[in-house]
């Protein structure tokens, strides 16, 4: 139940070993600078083998120290260590500095045409290309080092934000309506949520929950104020017209994609609010709040051992093919997974790349239906990670985030269907349901709201207004009436969840890549399954292409190649449309209950 991390490094002592060896090859690659104007095609080779020799060794090493952090985040020694290696990648970005610009000092035409003759340069053609296509963004040599030099600055925010409300929350105990007390730690608030059907307890766990959120909302504002000056900083830095516009030109992501987006999802939300309205009338409610959104429709509490789930996942992806199927199988017997919650560790749930090294998942599993589609989902990205790392080289292997949610959302519904499949009564039907439609709302919705508040507040700091806790109070005010009318009710604290938003401060403009990610997966499962009893084999292997291909080419041509096209309206469209019919085959089964 707890994962290993010996692949890794085998302890500490190894880990202290590989940082010394990281650090020589640190000062190593600065000591480059200027070998590339005179050495010709072996000198820009050697110096892009280095760079990855020493992406890849860094990177285990911040993964080692950041995956034993996340274990105990009250450990201090550990938290020491991670703040060294996070000192070391900032090293390591001011010896490498020099790269791009002097590399961009010569004839593209020339790099081009070394790639042609030698085989060793053509692995990094699309690297090459992607540096030149950049290249009136990427400053000179000392501009470089400037900005390298203010990369653990720009961490701070995130850094305190983890502080304040992981390793310096304090639980809030509060006694339910039977008289039991209960700690809500994350998990445990989350659980109860999601289980617990007295409209009184979920208000109170609400309500204390976000209190230690209200009582900091200025630092919070401050915080965030700090990250929406950075990424403005950073893309004037560079020369862009906005930070948005800075987050997706990396990946020749059009800004239209996320402006249609959310323009489209505005304007669907009807069948959103429909359901909302269906949960009220199914509860029982009087008024329905948000708090009431996560509790099943149905009475009766299920829980799901961990141990069922593990035989459930390699029999959804059976579709995908028995090599995949057996893959997914290994990785679950293998210990690349801290199953429980505990106190200290990380809340959440991810799945971390190590290359050369299986895929961590941390998990805070607590036997909830969700808790069993977050592995799939993080599974979903193990596997992405395990087809990426077999067939790219390091400079390829680390896929981008437009790309990164299309498996993990694919792979949860591989695991509704079969549990549909499955269900023998309509109480389990309606259990299923209204999790593929609180998917939709979640992955979808919440996700493209939260874009939604993130990009008026971006754009705010880039007209030179303010930022207090005032104005996002009632911004996210806006955008919660926007998305969901008059069919939920909000307590006086909502207005303050942005605050307990980890992407606002860890990821900026990374949230609307999961709902952009979820109508890409959609859109794949039609083609993956066109009728009922037949998989489409090419299809199947077009999915997995996509897979393997890492990050070898642009996000938008990957994901055209697989049969996915985001620069169209539609493709957000159909997401709505699956909702409606959703909604309804759910208010026909709850009828059948009454």
């Amino acid at each position: 139940m707890t994962w290993d991390l010996r692949p890794i490094y085998v302890g500490w002592a190894a880990w202290e070993q590989a940082c010394a060896e990281a650090s020589r090859h640190i000062d190593a690659f600065g000591a480059r600078r200027g070998s590339l104007a005179a050495g010709g095609a072996d000198a820009l080779q050697s110096a892009l083998e280095a760079r990855d020799a020493l992406g890849e060794l860094v990177n285990r090493v911040y993964a080692y120290a950041s995956l034993r952090h996340d274990e105990d985040q009250r450990d201090s020694e550990v938290r020491g260590r991670l703040q060294r290696v996070q000192a070391m990648l900032a090293r390591a970005a001011q010896a490498s500095a020099w790269f791009e610009p002097e590399l961009l000092t010569l004839p593209e035409a020339t790099v081009m045409g070394w790639c042609e003759t030698s085989p060793a340069l053509a692995r990094y053609r699309f690297l090459l290309e992607t540096l030149f296509r950049l290249h009136t963004h990427v400053l000179d040599a000392q501009g470089e080092t400037l900005l390298s030099l203010a990369g653990r600055l720009s961490a701070a925010p995130a850094d305190v934000y983890e502080s304040l409300s992981v390793a310096d929350f304090r639980p809030p105990t509060i006694t339910l309506s039977d008289g039991q007390t209960t700690t809500l730690s994350h998990g445990q608030y989350r659980a109860l949520l999601a289980t617990n059907r007295s409209q009184p307890d979920r208000a109170a766990a609400f309500h204390a929950f976000h209190r230690a959120f209200v009582e900091h909302r200025h630092t919070y504002a401050a915080l965030y104020h700090s990250v929406l000056q950075r990424d403005w900083f950073h893309a004037q830095a560079r020369g862009y017209g906005s930070s948005l516009e800075a987050a997706l030109d990396g990946n020749a992501v059009p800004v239209s994609v996320v402006e249609t987006l959310i323009r489209e999802t505005r304007a669907s939300v009807e069948p959103l609010q429909l359901y909302h309205r269906l949960r009220q009338r199914a509860l029982g409610l009087e008024e329905y709040f948000s708090y009431d959104s996560a509790i099943p429709l149905v009475e009766g509490e299920t829980r799901y051992p961990y141990a069922d789930v593990l035989r459930w996942l390699p029999e959804s992806v059976s579709p995908l093919g028995s090599v995949y199927q057996e893959t997914v199988a290994r990785l679950l017997r293998q210990r690349t997974i801290d199953v429980c919650e505990c106190a200290g560790k990380r809340n959440g749930a991810y799945s971390a790349p190590v290359y050369g090294c299986p895929p961590y998942i941390l998990l805070n599993y607590n036997e909830t239906l969700d808790a069993v589609f977050t592995l799939a989902h993080e599974l979903g990205h193990s596997m992405h990670t395990m087809l990426a790392h077999g067939a790219q080289p390091f400079v390829y292997a680390d896929y981008t985030i437009f790309v990164a949610e299309v498996p993990s959302t694919l792979s949860e519904a591989l695991l509704l269907r079969l549990l549909l499949a499955r269900a023998t009564s309509d109480r389990e039907r309606v259990l299923l349901l209204q999790h593929a439609i609180d998917g939709i709302a979640g992955t979808f919705y919440t996700q493209v709201m939260f874009a939604d508040f993130e990009w008026q507040a971006h754009r705010l700091v880039e007209a030179g207004e303010p930022i207090t806790a005032d104005v996002l109070d009632a911004m996210y005010a806006d955008v919660l009436t926007a998305y969901h009318g008059d069919a939920v009710r909000y307590a006086p604290e909502a207005r303050h969840v942005w605050a307990r938003i980890p992407h606002f401060f860890n990821s900026p403009y990374y949230v609307y890549q999961y709902a952009t990610c979820f109508a890409s997966s959609a859109a794949l499962l039609r083609r993956l399954q066109p009728s009922a009893d037949r998989w489409d084999d090419a299809a199947v292997d077009a999915y997995l292409t996509l897979l393997r291909a890492g990050g070898s080419n642009q996000p938008m041509v990957l994901l055209r190649q697989a049969g996915i096209d985001l620069s169209q309206p539609d493709t957000v469209r159909a997401v709505p449309q699956q909702l409606a019919a959703l909604v309804d085959e759910l208010e026909a089964t709850l009828a059948r209950l009454t």
